[in-house]
Order: C-alpha cells, then sequence, then structure tokens
C-alpha cells in the first residue's frame, strides 16, 4: 500500500481572483454548479451536510441539493432523522461541495429553516413511487433487525397508499440560509485562491481573500 503521506496532487487548472467573481454568491455559485453540470462530472450536486446536535457533537453525511435561488440551498430529508433532530435542536448548518477534477471547492455556512408545506408538498409528488413509498417505510437513523424489515413496510404502505401516497408528516424540505459562502480554487505549490462572501447586517456581501 502505497503510503498516504507521499499522496500528491499538483493542482493548475484554474484561478480565482476579486475582480472576477459575481458581487452575489449565489450567482457565483449558479456559474459554477452550470460549469460543474457541462463538465459532466458525476453528482456534482451531492454536498456535505455538516450538523450539530444538542449533545453539542458534530455530524456530517452527503445529501443532495434540489435547488438554489435568493433564499439558499435546499435539500429534503425526514425531520426525524439524525440530521433532523440536530436541526432542532440547533438549526445552524454547514455544506461542503467538492468538484474533484475541476479542483473546486464551495463551503456554505448559514441557519437552517424548513420550507413551507406547499413546497414540500410540491417535490414530494414530483418523486417517483418508490421513493415516496421509501419516505413511509424508513424511519431513518433507527435501528432495524434486518432488510426485510424495511421491504415488508414498503409493502405495507404500497398496498395502503397505492399509487398516490400523501406526504408524510416527517418528511419535508429544508432551506440553508447562507451567512457565509467561500469558493476555492486549487493552485500550485498549495497557494490557492479562497475568496470568501460575509453577508452584512444590512443584508449586503463583503467579498475577502484568505490566506491559503
Amino acid at each position: 500500500m502505497t503510503s498516504l503521506s507521499d499522496l500528491r496532487k499538483t493542482y493548475a487548472r484554474g484561478s480565482l481572483i476579486e475582480s472576477a467573481v459575481n458581487s452575489d454568491p449565489i450567482l457565483q455559485f449558479k456559474s459554477w454548479m452550470n460549469e460543474a453540470l457541462s463538465a459532466a462530472l458525476p453528482e456534482p450536486n451531492a454536498m456535505t451536510l455538516a450538523t450539530v446536535g444538542a449533545d453539542g457533537k458534530p455530524s456530517a453525511r452527503i445529501v443532495l441539493i434540489k435547488g438554489v435561488d435568493a433564499r439558499g440551498f435546499v435539500f429534503f430529508s425526514n425531520y426525524e432523522s439524525h440530521k433532523g433532530r440536530d436541526l432542532e435542536a440547533n438549526p445552524h448548518a454547514a455544506l461542503l461541495f467538492h468538484w474533484v477534477e475541476l479542483e473546486r471547492q464551495v463551503r456554505i455556512e448559514g441557519r437552517v429553516e424548513k420550507l413551507p408545506d406547499a413546497e414540500s408538498d410540491a417535490y414530494y409528488a414530483a418523486r417517483p413511487l418508490d421513493s415516496r413509498i421509501g419516505a413511509w417505510a424508513s424511519e431513518q437513523s433507527r435501528e432495524v433487525p434486518g432488510r426485510m424489515v424495511l421491504v415488508a413496510r414498503a409493502a405495507k404502505f404500497a398496498a395502503k397508499f397505492g399509487i398516490h401516497p400523501p406526504r408524510p408528516p416527517h418528511w419535508g424540505g429544508y432551506v440553508l440560509v447562507p451567512e457565509s459562502m467561500e469558493f476555492w480554487q486549487g493552485r500550485p505549490s498549495r497557494l490557492h485562491d479562497r475568496i470568501v462572501y460575509s453577508r452584512q447586517h444590512d443584508g449586503a456581501w463583503r467579498i475577502a481573500r484568505l490566506a491559503p
């Protein structure tokens, strides 16, 4: 096995300077996301979601972004899951996008709010039927004695609801409202570009460069 300490990569695909970024970090993010989509990267919509529970312990997992607009970054989950319990106790979280092939990262920190029921209903209704049934069948983050328990629960709810299951009351959307956003572009000699946006009290964004 190669020593992990010997692994090296030279970053040289791009650069990021203050004069070239959008004054609005949401628009800057959309620009980078569009480039990731155009590059046909594997799951460019995958992001790490980090939360902190009532016990002060951090937890992180990969989730999929389902929308981004002027409010912030939208994702969906079981409200009674580990992440849901964390967000109920501490409604602040961090997101991380890592587009390896483009040598880019985006870090986002902010407060998290539940989406209005109507928006959660609309997204739930647009999901594949198996996914809608799965939201009923899975008591997310709880122990189960085996996979067949999940299969049996899915069959039970499929029989109960047919092809028109309602959205479970314990499942819905969140939006992370950003308070800071950092765009990271890998550069040679580890002198990476880091441009950070910080939301000010008046709602405006301050742009600064961070040392790598």
